[in-house]
């Protein structure tokens, strides 16, 4: 059975290149009503210009699609209220946000300037959150919502010279993890999506051969499943040239240590045990880790600890 998204209304950021273009193609072809947003600027973020936005929309409507250009900048709160004031008044609901949005200035982290620090994370972290923040209550009202943020292995494993990228994207992913617990009585999903394609972003990065399956659609395919009616929550997807797995946080079982025995010797003594991989858990809230230690505590001591 397709994936429709008929009477839906989709704001896409960063939507006038690479996979922001290709999600926001592919969602106003199921049915949705799109604003494609787009700053305009370069790479790195300088400059702007709504042409490139704007040529997304002019491919929907000669598709048979409906979608509005808008130049807002992540970064700056009123621009992003605007944008989705507009919206609603054109369309008077935002069932789905996909914060695509960003930049890049790698450079070591030595040789970064903290200018360049901010900025990177400005627009992934705090542009997602401008967004999200604007459309949260839309979506608590209207007893629905799908928000995908976008991730990235720089953020999950680390790369070289991408400490502002990759902390920006390790920060969606600790909004995703509280936002999918406050949005889920109402039926507000939020999941992250870890993408590999050939863009804009990573033309220089990559060998060509390797750019020539990395296409922006099998990542978009991705993209659309998150955002669907019946999609999941709180899942990070990892998606590229056809590939897809989902990316955990787990942690280890560890080992507990009696009060006499809580030495940095003692941990140090014991490290193997601590990082045994054998029986690792994803947690779905922060206080399963309090509850495991509480548990061991329960069961060395014969006592409860638990509330």
């Amino acid at each position: 059975m397709e994936i429709s998204f008929e009477n839906r209304v989709a704001i896409v950021t960063g939507a006038g290149n690479g996979l922001g273009r290709s999600h926001a193609l592919d969602l106003a072809r199921r049915g949705a009503k799109v604003v494609v947003n787009d700053l305009g600027g370069a790479r790195d973020g300088a400059g702007a210009s709504l042409s490139a936005a704007e040529a997304v929309v002019a491919e929907i409507i000669a598709d048979g699609g409906e979608a509005m250009a808008n130049g807002a900048n992540v970064t700056k709160m009123d621009e992003v209220q605007a944008m989705v004031d507009a919206t609603m008044a054109k369309w008077g609901r935002v069932d789905i946000l996909v914060n695509n949005a960003g930049i890049l200035r790698d450079k070591t982290f030595i040789k970064m300037e903290l200018s360049d620090f901010e900025m990177v994370l400005d627009v992934h972290l705090m542009g997602s959150v401008n967004c999200t923040k604007a459309v949260w209550s839309l979506m608590k009202e209207a007893g629905y919502g799908r928000i995908a943020m976008t991730t990235s292995s720089s953020g999950l494993y680390g790369n070289f010279g991408q400490s502002n990228y990759g902390a920006a994207k390790m920060g969606v992913v600790g909004l995703m993890n509280t936002l999918c617990l406050e949005g889920a009585k109402y039926d507000i999903r939020v999941n992250a999506l870890a993408p590999t394609a050939a863009t804009r972003m990573t033309e220089d990065l990559m060998p060509e051969q390797a750019l020539e399956v990395l296409t922006p659609q099998s990542v978009t395919a991705g993209l659309v499943y998150l955002v669907s009616e019946d999609g999941p929550n709180r899942t990070i997807l990892a998606a590229g040239a056809g590939g897809y797995a989902k990316a955990m946080i787990v942690e280890t079982p560890g080992i507990y240590l009696s009060e006499e025995q809580q030495t940095a010797e003692n941990v140090a003594a014991n490290w193997d045990k601590i990082i045994k991989p054998d029986g690792a858990e994803e947690y779905t809230v922060g206080s399963s880790q309090s509850l495991k230690f509480f548990g061991y505590v329960s069961k060395a001591k014969g006592v409860s600890v638990n509330r």
